[in-house]
């Protein structure tokens, strides 16, 4: 190895990179400190980030629709307008979805506590019944419930509940501010996602200034290539998303509709809007259709679960790794692989990014590997 400036420079690098990795692993309470403050700071700026990509993909679309280049001049009328009224019509479009989820379930939801609560007095009465009949039946019960010292238990949670009352005070005035500051981030992102999505050419623009101007070509180029390959890939991944949620939808609808269960289109619409979280959503929505059908038919219910697994199994293990997989070119294994590893880490948030995250991997892996095989033609033969 020549000892030159070059070389010097690679080697004054790697000690440093070993130097500040042995400080960090020393050091991992407090980085993690650090990060989670700096994500704090950056959370609402992120949060509008992803608010204005998902806001981005019906925007495309209502630009292609109704912004159309005239074929005799090849300009598009009323350009200025194309980007303001686009995303109005998205977001009108995104409330409008979650309006008709709200109003199909709150109602149910309303109707359904009213009657938890109306039949809390007969439970009660069948509850004193049984109590009695108990009673009457083992008398040896009344005797221990006499012998125990009541006294002393009513003194223990009378001490429990005036230790617990700061405590708790604290606690509410916490979840209001954690409340409070949800409500802050998410309106700043609400307005950053806008500011992204009506600039988002002159910020495009200014970002390739900056990195043609300070790397060299070849590589901003490639780093480029990769944006629009991620581009495209979470880009089809929400349109295969949304697919999804809909065949299971419909599944739903039409299967509960057959065997008579009630609530079918409340709950398809409910299990549908879940599904849009992978995995995790449609249990959510199953919990609380079989919780409604629940208060009116015990039985239903319970047959209600057995039907949820049923095509649970079918869209988890064969309509989701294929409607999704394809979507976003990643093969049906590796989809169920990346759903289960981005859960198992990241959670809800793991499971929503890790699939297009791990077709973007696999387009690049494989474009990298083909090119290579190519280049040498008689391992290229070999693996044919």
């Amino acid at each position: 190895m020549e000892l030159n400036r070059n070389t010097l420079t690679k080697v004054a690098l790697v000690a440093g990179g070993v130097v500040i990795l042995y400080w960090g692993l020393n050091n991992l309470n407090f980085l993690s400190t650090v990060l989670n403050h700096v994500i704090g700071i950056l959370s609402p700026f992120l949060l509008g980030l992803g608010i204005a990509f998902i806001l981005s993909v019906p925007m495309r679309g209502f630009e292609k629709i109704l912004f159309r280049p005239s074929k005799k001049t090849g300009k598009i009328r009323f350009e200025k307008l194309k980007g303001p009224v686009c995303l109005l019509l998205s977001v009108f479009v995104v409330l409008l979805i979650v309006a008709a989820v709200l109003f199909l379930v709150l109602p149910e939801l309303g109707r359904t506590a009213m009657t938890i609560s109306d039949s809390i007095p007969d439970f009660i009465k069948r509850i004193q019944s049984w109590s009695g009949e108990l009673l009457e039946r083992y008398p040896e019960i009344l005797t221990a419930v006499e012998n125990i010292d009541w006294k002393g238990i009513w003194e223990d949670i009378l001490t429990f509940l005036r230790s617990g009352v700061g405590s708790f005070l604290g606690s509410t005035v916490g979840v209001i501010g954690s409340v409070f500051n949800g409500a802050t981030t998410f309106f700043l992102a609400i307005i950053f996602a806008c500011y992204v999505l009506l600039q988002r050419k002159t910020l495009a623009r200014q970002f390739k200034q900056f990195f043609y101007a300070h790397f060299k070509e070849n590589r901003v180029d490639r780093f480029l290539e990769v944006l629009a390959l991620a581009n495209g890939t979470f880009t089809r991944f929400i349109t295969g998303q949304c697919l999804e949620a809909v065949i299971l939808g419909t599944m739903f609808f039409l299967t509960m509709s057959l065997f008579q269960f009630p609530y079918a289109l409340m709950i398809s619409v409910l299990i549908a809007f879940l599904a849009l979280i992978p995995v995790f959503g449609a249990f959510v929505g199953c919990f609380v259709g079989a919780l409604l059908i629940l208060v009116g038919d015990p039985m239903k219910a319970v047959w209600f679960v057995i039907l949820f697994l049923i095509l649970q199994q079918i869209e988890g293990n064969l309509i989701y790794p294929r409607v999704v997989g394809s979507s976003v070119g990643l093969p049906g294994i590796w989809v169920l692989v990346a759903v289960t590893i981005g859960g198992g880490i990241f959670g809800i948030i793991g499971m929503l990014v890790m699939v297009p995250s791990a077709s973007v991997i696999y387009a690049l892996v494989r474009g990298d590997t083909l090119r290579k095989l190519n280049d040498r033609k008689a391992l290229h033969d070999k693996c044919l």
